[in-house]
């Protein structure tokens, strides 16, 4: 699945008097056609996207559903297969935050009500990376409720996971082939000196939390200590452990220069960039949750030569590859996002307007260098990959198809809908290292 992504991000700052709204800095609402004009061009069958949250989701029950009934129901048509990221580091200002407890079963209602009035559609992505969403909203004091204590942070982690457990839920309800690909940060942290090999394993241990809840794995004794320490209940635990969905998920993972961290002895971090790379730091993610991966996000700007985004590419795409060939199952890349962004170079902490030079496209839709070299790379790999693949094949239904297997034979077909589905099944050879 070779894809792309319009950013639907939607943190508030300034203690949540202003909203960051990365539809309308990119001004998506206005030239939305021609943006997916612009995947068409690209030769991408698949798009990360998602009608903004704030602007859709009025109230319990109460729903805006023009911009999303516009915009979906013109991918359909194009033929252009979304995955639908329904919650993007943001909430409606009637739920306030991640510390709002309500946040969890109004966001599952939401979630039910969308699958419904979109049987269509089969692949989500129903809370955006997770781990990040928690630690920059309630660990790092940046966004939504700007806290900064473990306390806050297991809470938001609670409700956060909970949420996207809970839509999982209630989207399988209406439609059980429905394909869940988390888009998760992938971190890694270093230990600068042999005094900071404690705190880093702290921290290495804490990135998992999200997933290790999502996908009912029992945390490290540490971490379950943690949270205990700071408000999660046994109850709330078990939760985790007793809605296993695992089965119907893909492991996205995100990866930027910005994933990997350098640890001092006191517990300060700073970015270490590349270090171990996007390949070695996913077999630690895969070794772990042992599911399908695919690459969700990853970009770069493009720099002074105009070549520094296009070597990024390669290189990301270099580690994709090496992935499949030792038989890790690798099933997508995206280039995030399809335009450029707005602000991220302070992390949408400020809204300043600052234009960054990520994108395929730039803001005025005029193709990139890498945008250039995305398109040639679809090109080249799109009819060798299937060929040569020995790990899975992804059950995607065409779009306007029925969903399988029918919904009141779905207690019959579970089993074998997983046989058939993502379960990893005989792999009997390796992929050449040449391809």
């Amino acid at each position: 699945m070779f894809a792309t992504g319009i950013e639907n991000s939607i943190p508030t700052i300034n203690g949540g008097k202003t909203r960051v709204d990365q539809m309308e800095a990119s001004d998506h609402y206005r030239r939305w056609r021609e943006d997916f004009d612009c995947v068409e061009d690209m030769g991408i069958e698949y798009l990360r996207f998602g009608p903004p949250l704030h602007k859709t989701f009025l109230g319990p029950g109460k729903y805006d559903w023009e911009f999303a009934d516009l915009t979906l129901n013109d991918l359909k048509r194009r033929e252009i297969t979304p995955i639908v990221d329904l919650c993007h580091f943001g909430v409606p200002d009637w739920i306030g935050n991640f510390q709002n407890p309500d946040f969890s079963q109004q966001f599952a209602n939401y979630a039910a009500d969308f699958a419904e009035r979109y049987p269509w559609i089969q692949l989500y992505t129903p809370v955006n990376e997770m781990f990040i969403c928690a630690a920059f909203s309630a660990k790092y004091g940046w966004w939504n409720e700007q806290e900064r204590t473990d306390l806050s942070f297991v809470t938001a982690i609670k409700h956060i996971v909970k949420a996207n457990v809970l839509a999982m839920v209630e989207i399988l309800k209406r439609r059980p082939d429905a394909i869940f690909i988390q888009s998760e940060s992938s971190e890694y942290f270093h230990a600068d000196s042999p005094a900071a090999i404690g705190p880093a394993e702290v921290l290495n241990s804490r990135r998992f939390l999200t997933l290790d809840l999502n996908y009912g794995r029992r945390v490290d004794s540490e971490m379950y200590e943690y949270l205990m320490d700071n408000g999660m209940t046994r109850e709330e635990y078990h939760f985790f452990l007793g809605n296993r969905l695992k089965q119907h998920c893909i492991l996205g993972n995100d990866y930027y220069r910005t994933n990997e961290h350098r640890v001092h002895a006191d517990g300060r971090t700073e970015a270490a960039g590349e270090t171990f790379g996007y390949c070695e730091i996913t077999r630690q993610y895969h070794n772990r949750y042992r599911l399908p991966i695919m690459h969700t996000e990853t970009n770069m700007r493009e720099g002074p030569t105009g070549q520094e985004a296009v070597q990024w590419l390669w290189k990301e795409w270099a580690n994709v590859l090496r992935l499949r060939n030792v038989g890790i199952p690798t099933v997508g890349f995206t280039w995030y996002s399809l335009t450029d962004q707005v602000d991220w170079d302070t992390a949408l902490r400020e809204k300043n307007g600052n234009v960054n030079p990520l994108g395929l496209y730039d803001l005025n839709r005029n193709l990139r260098n890498v945008g250039k070299a995305y398109k040639q790379l679809i090109k080249d790999w799109r009819d060798v990959l299937p060929a040569s693949s020995v790990c899975l094949a992804v059950p995607i239904k065409p779009i306007g198809h029925d969903c399988w297997p029918p919904r009141d034979d779905y207690a019959g077909k579970q089993v074998e809908a997983q046989d058939k589905g993502l379960a990893l099944g005989n792999q009997s050879q390796s992929t050449p290292e040449s391809a």
